[in-house]
């Protein structure tokens, strides 16, 4: 593969991997409001300034590094790091306007079972957690991508407690 191919291929995921986050992050906000307004409330609102820097320092850094340092892309976890995206739309399909990057409980309102969620608790946090993981082993970033692995799994750790105390209490 010729260098500027590969610089392409590797600014393209970049791109498309931001342009995704930017995006789930509209629609967050827009299923956000939706959802308080017809009476949901958030939970755990201390913890989530700190998965926003978690996240956005794995990308930022993932910028940084292939900009300055140019690794060579390794195209099966590229392939594999692709492969998570349909498991995100999965993910997304299936809460439909419940999806949020919040901890929005909405009174009344049954657990989602359909898609992923009928075989795991948190299918978007396993996604999240293995793109974490896998998009830094495209580029050659073994230590990175374990490094940010084990922050992720801090927050997460965090996380998932505080979202099923709220949910064990509506039960």
């Amino acid at each position: 593969m010729s260098p500027q191919l590969d610089l392409a291929l590797k600014v393209g995921l970049l791109g498309l991997t931001t342009a995704q986050r930017l995006g789930e992050l509209a629609l967050a906000r827009w299923n956000t409001r939706r959802l308080l307004g017809r009476g949901a409330y958030e939970v755990g609102a201390g913890h989530y300034p700190l998965i926003v820097a978690l996240h956005g320092a794995w990308l930022i850094g993932l910028w940084a590094w292939v900009l300055y340092w140019n690794p060579p892309l390794n195209l099966i976890w590229a392939g594999v790091y692709l492969g998570l995206q349909v498991l995100r739309v999965w993910v997304l399909a299936s809460l439909g306007d419940r999806w949020t990057t919040r901890i929005i409980i909405l009174p009344g309102a049954p657990l989602v079972r359909r898609g992923p969620y009928r075989f795991i608790p948190h299918p978007n946090y396993t996604v999240v957690a293995l793109e974490i993981a896998v998009l830094p082993l495209a580029f050659g970033l073994w230590v990175y991508s374990l490094a940010f692995t084990l922050l992720n799994a801090g927050v997460l750790t965090i996380r998932i407690q505080t979202e099923n105390a709220a949910l064990k209490k509506l039960r």
